[in-house]
């Protein structure tokens, strides 16, 4: 009988319904449409009353070592004194966004004071154009470090108030001096009208945290494959103090990088002068030498006939000038190193031909810049200091043992010269002795005259490479502004303002859903109605509806009822059709209407002229008695009685009642016995069931709840059918599984389910069963609109 119902009833129904998940959402629909409301409010507020931030944006070239030495004077296999070889584009980005750097820009704009005009609803920033202006006395240094909020309000074009927070210090004219704290400063007028103004707030922040922030809101990154383009944007709510911090940021960055090269120049200029005039002193001490010898020795010419001999000496003593040429340039840079401190910078490309000396010159001296550059924005104590002034400490004394090899190598070369040297004036014995005498003292004049010239050529390309230092960098376009703001995005904070409208209250709404453990409608009975038969839904009745149907009664709960006894005809399969069908009416715990079904499906029953008799089971807790005791009287007896008394018949017990026109017979309980379960227990209940099944069409049995009691179950085989009640908005979740376990076990004979008190204002899929249209159905029901409904409660109400 189950599986034709199951076949009638419908397929198997997936455990999830899209379509009623959509509904438990779009019932709130006025939420929904509020939140959205109010948060497209927030969001137009946000893009009324936001200030816009703009992007500057400049591009930067770098340029590489033939770009910057545009003289071309000091070219050579050494290399330029000012080549950078060691600066990469990583570098350059670093130093572009050092703090030292942005905190020259911001001292260099005076950026660490803002001006901000007080409007109806935002204050925003002036720049360059602000109605009066602070000059500080105090020294920079101070006023750099300092913080100030200020408010002045212009009472006339002379006059002032002076507000710091809430507190008025007082009224000056423009142009007093003022000291608040250890800031002496005074107010000028820019404006001609500035009586006419708006309050203005002058905020003076320090440096360094203005700085900060400006790194913050700054980007760099290379641009194009050459990788030597840079990139630079910067948002502000002021385009042109973005354009101006570019501006003077790259300005900056130029003038750092020709004045660590012009520094390295200065340095190697002034070696070369000291080197000079040691070389000037020797040079005229030779000199006199050469002179005395001459007059005291009758000096004469070297014979033609030993000018073999003397080629050989020549060749010899010209190697033996080079070596001492370069002994005396490396023994120079020695001395220097010795005499400087550590941190002093050491001349380059003074002709020293050692690439090891050259090299580690060139290292050194670009450490010794670095550190400068970190020693601006930091201490010695910085771990970046330490690790440099490491490297410098290797490099140099790297340096000193390639000089001292160098040294050895000139040395070792220089004897063997000697010796070829000695052998060609042993084979020249015959010249006089004083030959040798006036060759050592020509040999010192022409080393001295050589590096004297040397050193004077170096000077002059020093000198000219200070005066035409080229830019380390080239500005491709100054900085610009885009006409479009960054944010707020107007159309973007709107979407946004909508979609968090929505999405609270569906969060809501879900949590609220996921927390609840209710049953709600038929979807929620799925685990259940897929074991065991689902006969209808019971629609809520409102307070101003009746809970028990009458005759020719069109109201929902009626066809309600209907409905189920439709049903009802499905499930029961009739073998003998002189005895009534026995139908116990049940529930898991008390409250979910199994009296306020048996009671009203009687009453259909009975409508269709069937013999019903309605019996009160629940004689622990009984209710039957609240829709039958207007017609039965107060001292009829009950179930309990005939129970415990075997004296009763049923014919004593048995109330005919015809409300309305609807004739039910009634057995309600009785008085609450002591001990319910063994009155039950015992053969009275099943007489009193077998003597009056050939009386009536159908025995309905309003039983105990299964799960509170035993009551129900220790008569339940005595029943044909069971309908199993839940209601809605109340039955548990878990609950569910307790009749489907009493099916298994047998325990409830042909079980069917009821869903009570749906309420189907919640739920508009429930319209399908036509529910929410007053079921006419086209028996001349009175169809009225929306607003003559509308219209009759407000009468009613004013009534």
């Amino acid at each position: 009988m189950e599986e034709i119902f199951d076949y009638n009833e419908q397929k198997e129904e997936s455990s999830f319904d899209l379509k009623a998940e959509i509904y438990k959402y779009l019932t709130h629909w006025k939420w929904l449409l509020f939140s959205c409301l109010l948060g497209l409010t927030i969001a137009y507020l946000y893009n009324r009353y936001t200030l816009p931030k703009y992007r500057s944006e400049s591009t930067l070239m770098i340029l590489s070592e033939s770009e910057e030495n545009v003289s071309g004077v000091l070219d050579g296999a050494s290399g330029s004194l000012l080549k950078l070889e060691d600066n990469s584009l990583e570098n350059q980005i670093v130093n572009l966004k050092s703090k030292r750097l942005v905190k020259k820009v911001i001292d260099d704009l005076d950026f660490n004071i803002s001006y901000f005009v007080e409007g109806n609803v935002i204050t925003p920033e002036v720049y360059k154009n602000s109605p009066v202006k602070i000059n500080f006395r105090t020294a920079d240094s101070i006023v750099n470090a300092s913080y100030l909020n200020v408010l002045i309000s212009a009472k006339s074009n002379t006059q002032f108030d002076l507000s710091i927070g809430e507190k008025q210090l007082g009224s000056y004219g423009f142009g007093d001096n003022i000291e608040i704290e250890n800031l002496k400063f005074s107010i000028e007028s820019n404006s001609a009208q500035v009586k006419n103004s708006n309050p203005v707030h002058i905020v003076v922040r320090p440096v360094a945290d203005v700085a900060q922030e400006y790194i913050l809101n700054s980007m760099i990154y290379p641009k194009g494959k050459g990788m030597d383009i840079l990139t630079l944007q910067t948002t502000n709510n002021v385009s042109d103090k973005g354009e101006d911090f570019l501006n003077n940021l790259m300005y900056q960055f130029n003038f750092d990088g020709v004045k660590d090269k012009r520094q390295v120049a200065a340095k190697t200029t002034e070696f070369i002068q000291n080197r000079l005039e040691n070389i000037t002193v020797d040079l005229d001490s030779v000199e006199t030498n050469l002179a005395d010898f001459k007059k005291n020795n009758q000096f004469m010419d070297v014979n033609a006939g030993a000018g073999q001999f003397m080629d050989q000496r020549l060749s010899a003593e010209q190697e033996l000038f080079n070596i001492e040429t370069q002994l005396s340039i490396i023994n120079s840079i020695k001395e220097d190193i010795q005499a400087e401190s550590e941190y002093e910078i050491l001349p380059e490309n003074v002709g020293v031909e050692s690439s090891n000396v050259s090299n580690a010159i060139t290292n050194y001296n670009q450490l010794l810049l670095e550190r400068q550059s970190l020693l601006s924005s930091s201490t010695t104590a910085n771990p970046v200091v330490k690790d440099i002034e490491n490297q410098i400490s290797s490099v140099r004394k790297s340096l000193q043992q390639n000089i001292e090899t160098a040294i050895r190598n000139l040395n070792i070369e220089k004897a063997g010269l000697s010796q070829r040297e000695n052998l060609a004036t042993s084979k020249f014995s015959t010249f006089p002795g004083m030959e040798k005498g006036i060759r050592n003292i020509e040999r010192q004049q022409q080393i001295k005259e050589q590096l004297y010239l040397f050193l004077l050529q170096r000077r002059e390309e020093a000198a000219i490479a200070f005066a035409v230092t080229s830019p380390v960098a080239k500005v491709i376009d100054s900085a610009y502004t885009y006409p479009s703001p960054i944010s707020p995005q107007p159309w973007l904070i709107l979407l946004g303002g909508f979609i968090i409208g929505l999405i609270i209250p569906i969060l809501i709404i879900f949590v609220k859903n996921f927390l609840d453990t209710k049953v709600h409608h038929k979807v929620d009975l799925n685990p259940l109605i897929k074991e065991v038969p689902f006969m209808g839904e019971v629609p809520r009745i409102g307070p101003d509806q009746s809970d028990v149907i009458q005759l020719n009664d069109r109201s929902p709960l009626a066809e309600s009822f209907r409905i189920l006894r439709t049903n009802l005809a499905y499930l029961i399969q009739k073998k003998d059709k002189g005895v009534a069908d026995i139908i116990f009416v049940t529930s898991t715990v008390k409250g979910e209407g199994k009296t306020f079904v048996s009671y009203n499906l009687a009453r259909t029953l009975a409508t269709t002229n069937k013999r019903v008799l309605l019996i009160g089971a629940d004689i622990r807790n009984p209710k039957l008695h609240r829709y039958t005791s207007a017609t039965i009287g107060a001292r009829e007896k009950g179930l309990s009685d005939y129970l415990y008394d075997y004296e009763v018949t049923k014919e004593d017990i048995i109330s005919k009642t015809n409300d309305e026109g609807i004739a039910v017979n009634v057995i309600l309980s009785g008085p609450i016995p002591p001990n319910p379960a063994e009155l039950l227990m015992n053969d009275r209940m099943e007489n009193l069931i077998e003597t009056c099944k050939p009386e009536y069409d159908y025995i309905i049995v309003d039983t105990a709840p299964t799960m509170i009691v035993t009551d129900t179950l220790l008569i339940s085989q005595q029943a044909d059918y069971t309908l199993y009640v839940t209601r809605a908005d109340y039955t548990e979740k878990n609950l569910l599984q307790f009749p489907k376990d009493l099916k298994k076990q047998g325990k409830l004979k042909g079980l069917a389910v009821i869903l009570n008190d749906v309420d189907y204002s919640k739920f508009s899929y429930g319209a399908q069963y036509g529910y929410s249209y007053g079921y006419g159905y086209g028996y001349g029901a009175d169809e009225e609109s929306r607003l003559q409904r509308l219209k009759k409660r407000l009468f009613t109400k004013s009534k």
